[in-house]
């Protein structure tokens, strides 16, 4: 199993940026003659982490090295810092394009993988399952399908903050930062029903969404929010919820699934 870790340039960041990749393109033939897996070309994984999180949580935190290489898929994990995986109108915060353009771009010129749409999906875990959805609606020339654990979904929440006001994980001024003005969130393309609502209105095609979320998590509510807004608009969609709290149990109990269920397309 080969693994890298990886800098370059960034336009949209302008800075170096990282990200680590696994590519199981060495494994013994012996291991892969009787996979399926090995009998199409090597999918490719965007896979985001959560707030306070690195590019590394994935490789330490789950079995995702091996899941790469039983199921002939290359991850690509970059660091979203804080950002939301959101574009900002500030100089070096362009978190959304540089993860659903310009690092996509990147992976392909560099190594040939995510040629096509049909071969390249996102996934993520709280911050970065918002991330996760809302970069695959935002380029959905880019992505085929998303899944999104324990998503940190929390722009109705931030839509309705006044100066001075926050939760135990931020401030206003942080959301603002993040998000935009929350007065006009809503119908702004920081908000992935706000693009949705615009993709059917164009007529364009929205990817396949798979989501899940514990029933102990403080996140269940606005999971549950997009599920129905998701039901309602006719979005392909999976929805799980089972016991379970926001930590990497959870995440680990769905990791695979969603995996399997992504790679139907």
């Amino acid at each position: 199993m080969a693994n890298g870790r990886f800098q370059f340039c960034s336009d949209c960041l302008r800075r170096m940026v990282e990200f680590h990749i696994v590519l199981p393109n060495d494994l013994p033939k012996e291991w892969t003659a009787d996979n399926p897996h090995y009998k199409r070309s090597m999918k490719t994984l965007f896979l985001l982490h959560g707030y306070t999180g690195s590019s590394m949580d994935w490789m330490t935190g789950s079995a995702i090295c091996e899941l790469a290489g039983n199921y002939n898929l290359a991850v690509v994990c970059p660091a979203g810092e804080n950002s939301f995986y959101l574009d900002g109108p500030e100089t070096g915060r362009r978190y959304a394009t540089y993860v659903g353009e310009e690092l996509v771009q990147y992976v392909r010129d560099t190594f040939g993988l995510a040629q096509k749409m049909e071969d390249t999906y996102i996934g993520g875990l709280s911050m970065g399952g918002f991330g996760a959805i809302h970069t695959a609606l935002q380029f959905n020339h880019n992505f085929v399908r998303a899944f999104a654990l324990s998503s940190a979904l929390i722009v109705h929440e931030v839509a309705n903050m006044k100066p001075g006001e926050g939760n135990p994980v931020a401030n206003y001024e942080y959301y603002r930062l993040m998000f935009g003005e929350p007065e006009k969130l809503l119908t702004s393309i920081n908000n992935p029903e706000e693009l949705i609502r615009r993709h059917q209105a164009a007529g364009e095609r929205i990817p396949a969404i798979f989501m899940a979320c514990g029933t102990e998590d403080g996140l269940l509510q606005n999971n549950r929010e997009l599920r129905d807004f998701l039901q309602e608009k006719g979005v392909e969609h999976v929805y799980h919820e089972s016991p379970g709290i926001h930590n990497w149990a959870f995440w680990n109990q769905y990791l695979e699934p969603a995996i399997q269920w992504m790679l139907e397309a």
